[in-house]
């Protein structure tokens, strides 16, 4: 039977009643412990032109490369939480195992001397051990009541039940039932490995305990770094929960919270309640305070309400609802205030995702994003990921998939985010678009495929129409070992019905435009090695040939087209221009050879490319009025993971006309061993961006980590992005400080900081928004000091 799949949790909760700051170093030492996102669906890509991005998409794009996809990252935590699921539930398993397993096993007694009356009670003396299942109990006394089935013990009292351990002076207990009592105790939970002491412990049953004044903390020693002391505490292992009353959280002897009453997971688990308060500043909104409610709905559904007040602005409202199920999953997120105090208006922003699986071959999804304002995305940061987004997609498609082609429906629009400083042009509307695509492979020798789309495109100011397309492919590969050829011919139709078409060009018309090409290729291979390693050494040649004859299109409007972007991946595709509107005359090849080093197990260590266009015709098909060369710009590449340790990424486009860079990406990694890691990166791109990304997380001291980045413009002479920090790993806590400052528009900066006090097994306190999220997206291979 397939289990239900499960949210990530928040360690620490406040269940009904605000918490109360008793602080005497840090007079309001909170911070902010929400429960993990899992993002549950990935935003289609946009048909924006990128020549009309602008410098702030160039910036976006630069980031990019330093950030870990929220998706990917996501989907691993959620993976992570699952395993960990699945591992408690077959614990809980062999608990109930176990605990049917005591109540039918016999009570063994040992001890050096013992005395008594039949039928009513037992005395035993020196090294006195009573087992009965899971439970031991050792003692220098004890006596056994057979009616009450009870032993009461005193002497050096220790009690094992199922890996749990208790000492005290002495104990009652009834071995059945596991009701009981432990006066003067201290305590050991092995799940958790949290410990303590209490005046007295009342076992309600084998899952069920009180603490009466008691101390819980999961450092080990006797004098433990942190501690909660509480003047009970319910501990019920089978609800996985701890219920601590008029509880005070003590740090290095010192008081920094006190609460009515705590709630907290005893092995990580999420439970309904209050989030710790948040507590933080900005330079856009001033001073924040908020209180987040957690509500676990069920195991695969929860909701997040949280009211923020943010001193410059006023009070804000927000829920978060996610749900997974086997066929579907889903978030929404609704923000908002009814009166912003700077601007005087009703601000909100909206996120919703969605995607299912109706039948095993119809799939449904959506990603539906509103603000308010082009502004609010900024005014409301708190990261660069939400800054730097100024399309806002709303998309909604559904695709029927068969034995070996497909059919979907989509609609699509934008909400751009205009910067009045640098504006970007809004894409068209697909209302709808739908799509049909097909493949067969190894038909009588030959591939086939087909594809075709029916789109209306819709823009409030430039022209609009409906477009059909039509492209049929047909290829004969032959691939042997050591070469492949494979001939194609296509055929592009394009079919047009437009409104408010430009003056002197039909409205009405169609485009017919076939294309010829050869791929061909050769592989050498050679024993060789690399840094002292053996490895196989390759040597491939590659030529690709093109040939489109020129069909005038100057009655195409651009609905979806533009200049691709060249690189290596582009520079063996038959149509220089992205989308389906243009179609570029070619009679052109294109040559390039490649060197991998790979492993004896399979393993790519170096990738070294070096490519050229060459055109044998003057192209007349262009969006703007440069004339091309007789050849493209050079490219040149190596990437790879070198060794274990380092890595590189290195990409350079040179000009054939000017013998200058045109474009170059220049990253390294190294990293050699968990939470110890330095990335360096150059990007340029002539006359528009020239950036160096610098970043990492090092170990600078015994238990001490450096983390920092620096997003350097050489144009600008100025840092677009920055962050740095320090984090301390103790044995059972952990502390960081981290300041980031981020661009929210062309011209303007956020700043922002957090200090974070994570407690083992018990939650994170602090000022400011969460510092490991921002250091995930921040610094290329980040691992958390407290991961193993």
């Amino acid at each position: 039977m397939r289990r239900k799949p499960v949210l990530s949790h928040s360690p620490l909760l406040f269940p009904t009643i605000p918490a109360i700051v008793v602080s005497i170093l840090v007079p309001a030492f909170f911070s902010q412990v929400q429960a993990q996102t899992l993002k549950v669906s990935e935003t289609l890509a946009s048909p924006l032109d990128a020549e009309n991005r602008g410098s702030s998409a160039q910036t976006l794009k630069a980031d990019q490369l330093q950030q870990i996809d929220p998706f990917s990252f996501e989907e691993d935590t959620a993976l992570r939480q699952k395993s960990k699921q699945d591992k408690k539930e077959e614990r809980d398993k062999q608990k109930e195992k176990q605990k049917d397993a005591d109540k039918v096993a016999p009570t063994v007694v040992q001890s050096e001397r013992m005395f008594g009356r039949p039928d009513r009670y037992a005395h035993f003396e020196d090294n006195v051990e009573i087992v009965k299942g899971s439970t031991t109990l050792t003692a220098d006394k004890a006596s056994y009541l057979y009616l009450e089935d009870q032993v009461e013990a005193e002497g050096n009292v220790r009690i094992r039940k199922q890996g749990d351990c208790f000492n005290s002076d002495t104990a009652q207990m009834r071995l059945d039932s596991g009701v009981g009592n432990v006066v003067r105790a201290d305590y050991h939970l092995l799940e958790s490995n949290a410990q303590g002491k209490a005046t007295k412990i009342d076992f309600l049953d084998t899952e069920r305990s009180i603490v009466h004044e008691g101390t819980y903390s999961t450092c080990n020693g006797l004098d433990p770094d942190w501690y909660l002391r509480a003047d009970t505490l319910n501990l019920d292992s089978g609800l996985d929960t701890g219920i601590a009353g008029k509880s005070v959280l003590y740090f290095m002897g010192t008081p920094i919270l006190a609460t009515p009453t705590l709630t907290f997971p005893l092995s990580g688990a999420r439970h309904s309640g209050f989030l710790p308060p948040t507590i933080g500043a900005s330079t856009v909104g001033g001073a924040e305070f908020g209180l987040p409610y957690y509500y676990n709905i069920a195991p695969n559904r929860d909701l997040t309400l949280y009211p923020k007040i943010i001193s410059r602005r006023g009070l804000q409202l927000g829920a978060d609802m996610r749900y997974l199920g086997e066929t579907y999953r889903g978030e929404t997120s609704l923000e908002g205030l009814s009166a912003d105090k700077l601007t005087n208006t009703s601000r909100y922003a909206l996120t919703s995702s969605h995607q299912q699986l109706l039948t095993p071959a119809l799939n449904l999804t959506w990603d539906i994003n509103i603000a308010s304002d082009d502004n609010y995305p900024s005014d409301f940061s708190n990261s660069i990921t939400k800054t730097s987004q100024r399309l806002l997609p709303r998309n909604i498609n559904a695709t029927y998939s068969g034995a070996f082609w497909n059919l979907s429906v989509l609609a699509s629009n934008y909400q751009v985010l205009q910067d009045l400083n640098d504006p970007i042009v809004r894409p068209y509307d697909r209302l709808p678009q739908i799509q049909f695509h097909a493949e067969q492979h190894d038909v009588m020798g030959f591939d086939w495929a087909f594809d075709s789309s029916l789109t209306r495109f819709w823009h409030p100011t430039f022209v609009r129409g409906d477009r059909l397309v039509l492209n049929p492919q047909l290829s004969m590969p032959f691939i042997q070992p050591g070469y492949f050829i494979t001939p194609k011919l296509q055929l592009h139709v394009n079919s047009y019905q437009l409104v408010r078409q430009d003056p002197g060009y039909p409205s009405d018309f169609t485009k017919v435009v076939p294309t010829f090409s050869v791929d061909s290729g050769m592989v050498f291979e050679r024993q060789s090695t690399l840094f002292g390693r053996d490895v196989t050494q390759t040597l491939e040649p590659r030529l690709f040939y093109v040939r489109t004859p020129n069909v005038n299109q100057d009655a195409v409007p651009l609905f979806d087209s533009a200049k691709a972007d060249f690189n290596f991946a582009q520079i063996f595709s038959e149509n220089r221009f992205s989308g389906q509107d243009l179609v570029g005359d070619s009679n052109q090849i294109t040559a390039a050879l490649v060197s991998r080093y790979i492993e004896m197990d399979g393993e790519e260590r170096l990738k070294l490319a070096i490519g050229q266009r060459f055109y044998f015709n003057s192209q007349k098909v262009t969006t703007d009025d440069t004339i091309p060369s007789s050849r493209s710009d050079l490219l040149l590449a190596a990437t790879g993971q070198v060794t274990r340790s380092l890595g590189l990424d290195l990409g350079l486009q040179v000009s054939q006309s000017s013998r200058q860079s045109v474009k170059s990406n220049y990253g390294i990694r190294w990293q050699p061993e968990p939470k110890k890691v330095l990335n360096l990166a150059y990007r340029f791109q002539r006359d528009e961006l020239e950036e160096v990304d610098v970043s990492g997380q090092w170990p600078i001291g015994k238990r001490w980590y450096a983390v920092a980045r620096s997003n350097y413009s050489l144009m600008d002479r100025k840092v677009v992005d920055g962050l740095v920090g320090f984090e301390y790993k103790a044995d059972c806590w952990a502390l960081r400080f981290v300041a980031q400052r981020f661009a929210i528009d062309s011209l303007n900066n956020n700043t922002g900081f957090s200090i974070q006090l994570e407690l083992g097994g018990l939650g994170k306190l602090g000022v400011g928004n969460d510092p490991i999220e921002a250091l995930k997206r921040n610094i290329s291979g980040y691992q958390p000091i407290t991961e193993r």
